[in-house]
């Protein structure tokens, strides 16, 4: 089956991915939506503080949400990058990359696989370690409502309920810093 996969570590799922699945299903509307989850196995740490059960939980929340369809899978790193586009191939499936993430792009294009590229939108809001960071600092206010208010400039409100709720917010201040600039 051709698919508009998606992929990312989605350490939170913010919302430029939240835009980059909604453009992914409205350039291929004949094609579901596969967000792929990488670095599956990484968790609890600093820079991907929440593991791939929790990712896939956040994203499902935003999806049914919005009432948008997806499939997820969840994708391991093998630290080999010439090989990575196989073996996530093997997990994904066939269809069509939908980034904006030149690096993944270049990789995907190397090695035959369809891609549509998509501009970058709001890089500085939208970088990963940013979020996490501000994430940090929000986790040692304990006021829900100063942690919805500030954190959904950035990730969309049914993930920053999904991390209130499931208390995967709150336990980022017990983290050590670490900011990885990816």
């Amino acid at each position: 089956m051709n698919r508009a996969i998606v992929l990312g570590r989605f350490q939170p799922f913010h919302n430029g991915h939240a835009s980059l699945v909604i453009k992914a299903a409205a350039v291929h509307p004949d094609m579901k939506v596969m967000v792929a989850i990488g670095s599956a196995q990484s968790e609890w740490e600093p820079n991907n503080p929440w593991s791939a059960e929790e990712r896939s939980m956040m994203i499902n929340a935003w999806a049914a949400h919005h009432n948008i369809e997806i499939e997820i899978c969840t994708i391991e790193d093998i630290n080999d990058p010439p090989n990575w586009v196989e073996h996530a191939r093997a997990i994904h499936g066939e269809g069509t990359l939908v980034t904006s993430d030149k690096p993944t792009s270049n990789l995907y294009n190397d090695a035959g696989f369809p891609v549509h590229d998509l501009p970058l939108e709001d890089r500085e809001r939208f970088e990963g370690w940013r979020v996490r960071q501000t994430a940090k600092m929000l986790s040692t206010v304990y006021d829900d409502d100063a942690v919805r208010e500030v954190l959904a400039s950035s990730v969309p409100l049914p993930v920053v309920e999904w991390l209130i709720e499931n208390d995967a917010l709150y336990r980022l201040s017990t983290f050590e810093t670490g900011v990885y600039a990816g």
